[in-house]
């Protein structure tokens, strides 16, 4: 946990907002690499898809680090590097079960 935050036990979450607010986030950040689908041809298609995912993630990182009030960078370098293997292990999965 950042510095300064912390958890309430005596008030329960609200599971109908989180999912909502968790539902309309995935829209909202699906939204770049789809309209990166549209617009690519097909042999950058794999390659632009990464770079614009990596780019929104590290801004939202940035967002996100701000917001909690901690370090930017270390936000950003966290969310991006992170996103980076994540996206690579499942490109390598993909690959050694013939799915790309």
């Amino acid at each position: 946990m950042a510095t300064g935050e912390y958890v309430s036990v005596s008030s329960p979450a609200d599971t109908e907002q989180a999912a909502l607010a968790s539902a309309r986030s995935f829209s909202i950040g699906a939204v770049l690499p789809l309209t990166v689908t549209v617009l690519l041809h097909e042999t950058w298609l794999i390659k632009g898809v990464v770079f614009v995912a990596l780019v929104s993630l590290a801004i939202l990182g940035g967002l996100a680090a701000r917001v909690g009030a901690a370090k930017i960078f270390p936000g950003v370098l966290r969310v991006t590097l992170w996103s980076a293997l994540a996206m690579t292990i499942t490109s390598i999965v993909g690959t050694l079960f013939g799915g790309v």
